[in-house]
């Protein structure tokens, strides 16, 4: 099958995915307005910023988005194994399709939906008083490190997903999630914390994402030379986790 045939696939896929945002509005505002409410919890009612030096706006909005990338999975890992369970797989199976095409657009809807996220978040950050102080080249830079970020983490979702195999199971594996995203420097910083937690805070993928693109949007808490564990980082789970996905699929289509 040429790669020409394999585009047409995917993007066919991938409408059908952004045809399902009409008949289900509330799910889409939910996504975009939780990772808000997160923001506006801990800037002004949590508070905190344990060990950060300067605003703690600055600080926390770039660890917001970060933190966004990682959450908000559970839509495209239920609609996943609904598709599995209700026969959806099996009509497309019976077309000249593309292996992993389903999948594809799943993720590519994901990352649409994630782009406008991001977009949003960024806006409720400017009307809090953040400001983004680098170039716009290093904007659309950091950008970009969030998506390819949030693009790693959903193909571990829909990984998971797959092994799940129920709708019912997701939400037991989504919580698997959790700990990349509460266990990172989004909130405070790794120096404030005991040695070995500050430690593993460090390593976490998330953090190395967050710490990059404080560096580039100018804020407290960046460090120069992450952004190369930023890139690193989600290439390595992608190397993993996408031929996985793809194959266990294909597995459970037969």
């Amino acid at each position: 099958m040429s790669s020409a045939y394999v585009l047409t696939d995917c993007w066919t896929m991938t409408r059908r995915e952004l045809a399902h945002w009409a008949r289900q509005p509330v799910q889409v505002l939910v996504g975009l307005v939780f990772p808000v409410m997160l923001l506006l919890m801990f800037g002004y009612l949590v508070g905190g910023g344990r060990g950060v030096e300067g605003d703690y706006v600055d600080y926390l909005v770039p660890g917001m988005l970060a933190l966004t990338m990682a959450f908000g999975l559970e839509g495209t890992m239920l609609n996943v194994t609904q598709d599995l369970n209700k026969g959806v797989v099996d009509r497309f199976r019976s077309l000249p399709m593309a292996n992993g095409a389903v999948l594809v657009g799943r993720s590519a809807a994901d990352m649409l939906q994630s782009a406008v996220g991001l977009a949003v978040l960024v806006g409720v950050g400017y009307a809090l008083g953040w400001r983004a102080h680098g170039t716009p080249a290093q904007f659309l830079g950091a950008m970009g490190l969030l998506l390819l970020f949030r693009f790693a983490m959903l193909w571990i979702g829909i990984q998971l997903a797959l092994v799940a195999g129920k709708p019912e199971l997701v939400q037991a594996v989504q919580i698997l999630v959790w700990p990349v995203g509460f266990l990172s420097n989004a909130f405070a910083a790794p120096d404030s914390m005991p040695g070995w937690l500050g430690t593993v805070v460090e390593w976490n993928p998330m953090s190395r994402t967050a710490t990059a693109v404080r560096d580039l949007l100018g804020g407290p808490g960046g460090e120069p030379g992450h952004v190369w564990a930023a890139v690193v980082w989600p290439l390595a789970l992608l190397a993993v986790f996408f031929p996985l996905a793809v194959r266990r699929f294909a597995r459970l289509s037969r």
